[in-house]
């Protein structure tokens, strides 16, 4: 089902002339969320996130103390922005208390970057809590600079391929105009920097997050420097980022996002391998294979 409501990232209302410029240069197609997509340093972007990641490169500046959530977009975005909040900020909300996340959607939560960059190329983050968390969809050569240069940290989750086409394509048709919204389904840069830069970078799959929550949970409180010391801390931070858990709040299920989009957009199932549930096998065959010719003998070992 479509959407009445457009996000302001599949919107073109605040592109400046330059950006405008640079999108008449660059490679496009015919879009399914929008009319035109473009190929912007080696990513299909829509023209207001390439306005936002302009604005994003030249204006946004890291500190050491930042923790950035890299994904792709239906990668457990949500799942991580709710994990990493409750870890880097437990000591101001224990879970025994009342937890913002009780009342508040994790997208709101922490902001995502290129998206709020869309709108103005002035974006204040100093009101945010202490580590200040964002989250971005950009590929690590496209990330500003400071974010490379500066000690903060980022961690970046991957998903099996086929599982995030058919995220992707269910989260899309309810975005997308009605005209378009029941497109047919047929129509790892931080894998390097994660061997190279283990401190600097986390490579996290959703697949394993999955199967041993808290093992991963652990590994990644220790990367961003908040590592726990009671067992017991561990598992109630799990609980309370679950799917199961986040996905029945009130907040999770009714209204929607400042940016447009209905909060409940965001949690559908959830579950590994449910792209068995509507792809057919030629299909799958067709994402394995780009998946080799992507990955292979790079050493990334991705579920089927």
């Amino acid at each position: 089902m479509a959407s009445s409501s457009v996000p302001v990232y599949l919107k073109d209302e605040n592109l400046t002339q330059e950006t405008r410029d640079l999108l008449s240069s660059l490679p496009s197609e015919k879009g399914w969320l929008v009319s035109q997509m473009y190929q912007f340093e080696g990513s299909w972007q829509t023209q207001a996130l390439v306005q936002g990641i302009v604005n994003c490169q030249k204006h946004f500046e890291a500190n050491d103390s930042y923790v950035i959530l890299a994904t792709l977009a239906k990668s457990g975005t949500t799942w991580l922005k709710a994990l990493l909040f409750a870890l880097s900020h437990r000591h101001k909300f224990p879970v025994s208390g009342k937890h913002p996340l009780l009342v508040t959607n994790p997208h709101s939560l922490v902001p995502y970057l290129e998206g709020d960059y869309c709108v103005s190329p002035e974006v204040n983050f100093s009101e945010l809590p202490s580590p200040r968390l964002m989250q971005t969809h950009l590929t690590h050569h496209s990330l500003p600079v400071s974010i490379k240069s500066s000690s903060c940290k980022i961690v970046y989750c991957c998903r099996n391929p086929k599982d995030l086409f058919v995220s992707i394509w269910h989260f899309g048709r309810r975005l997308a105009p009605e005209e378009t919204a029941e497109y047919p389904i047929e129509t790892a840069e931080y894998w390097y920097e994660s061997r190279k830069n283990p401190n600097k970078v986390l490579f996290v799959t959703y697949e394993e997050l999955k199967k041993q929550t808290e093992v991963e949970v652990k590994r990644i409180a220790e990367f961003i420097g908040c590592g726990f010391t009671a067992e017991e801390e561990v598992s109630e931070i799990v609980k309370l980022c679950s799917f199961e858990s986040l996905s029945s709040l009130e907040v999770n299920r009714q209204g929607k996002l400042p940016n447009g989009i209905e909060s409940n957009a965001f949690f559908k199932k959830g579950k590994v391998g449910a792209w068995r549930d509507t792809l057919s096998e030629s299909l799958a065959e067709v994402i394995d294979r780009a998946a080799e010719e992507k990955f292979g003998g790079s050493g990334l070992k991705l579920s089927s």
